[in-house]
């Protein structure tokens, strides 16, 4: 009776043996993920304080913050999004207060968003404009309801720019006074000597631009 006694004692462990590799793959579906989760790594909080992020080809930019929990050596970049991906285009390391600084001297005009990553965390920027300068006028009355050379008609209220070769839909960054504005190219021209832009009338106001001048612009 003892052996009978001792076999089924083993049929139940390997039935309960059975059962928990059941729920074992069911759970986790590995055996890396049936283990207790490890800790989460740390994140750090990015606190951004300043940033000169508007800036002439060949003009330093500039970004400064802060990481939480305090400490030096943390290590902070400078990434750029380009082409689908973030590129890092700036390194440094935290103080003991957690302030860091980071810069980057840009040689191309453009624009591009930017961010701070810091310890598995991201933190966005803003947009980083690399401007240069160009020379500038401006059209609408007189041509509201006239055909776009890119598609559609010109109105009261069409934002966009007018450039003899840029692809059209391409965006383009523009900066008068503190003012700044982006928009598409929507339009071919101008056809005048000199002039390199024709804003509309929608983004001359919204610029503050009037007459015939230079702005900065920006564009890839």
């Amino acid at each position: 009776m003892r052996p009978h006694g001792t076999l089924r004692a083993l049929g139940a462990g390997m039935a309960l043996g059975a059962i928990t590799l059941t729920s074992f793959v069911v759970d986790g579906g590995s055996p890396a993920r049936a283990q207790a989760a490890a800790p989460d790594a740390p994140v750090a909080d990015v606190a951004i304080t300043d940033q000169r992020l508007n800036v002439m080809a060949g003009r330093r930019a500039v970004v400064r913050g802060h990481i939480a929990p305090a400490g030096a050596g943390q290590a902070v970049r400078l990434q750029r999004r380009s082409g689908g991906r973030w590129g890092t285009i700036d390194r440094a390391t935290t103080a003991g207060d957690g302030a860091f600084r980071l810069t980057f001297r840009p040689r191309v005009t453009g624009s591009a968003p930017v961010r701070v990553r810091a310890g598995g965390a991201g933190e966005p920027v803003g947009r980083l404009n690399v401007y240069r300068h160009a020379h500038a006028s401006w059209y609408g009355p007189g041509l509201f309801g006239s055909k776009l050379g890119c598609g559609g008609r010109l109105a009261p209220d069409t934002l966009g720019v007018a450039h003899k070769s840029l692809p059209c839909g391409s965006r383009v960054t523009l900066r008068h006074g503190g003012r700044i504005v982006r928009v598409r190219v929507v339009d071919r021209g101008p056809y005048v000597g000199g002039r390199e832009f024709d804003l509309t009338a929608a983004t001359k106001q919204r610029l503050g631009f009037s007459g015939v001048g230079t702005i900065l612009v920006a564009h890839a």
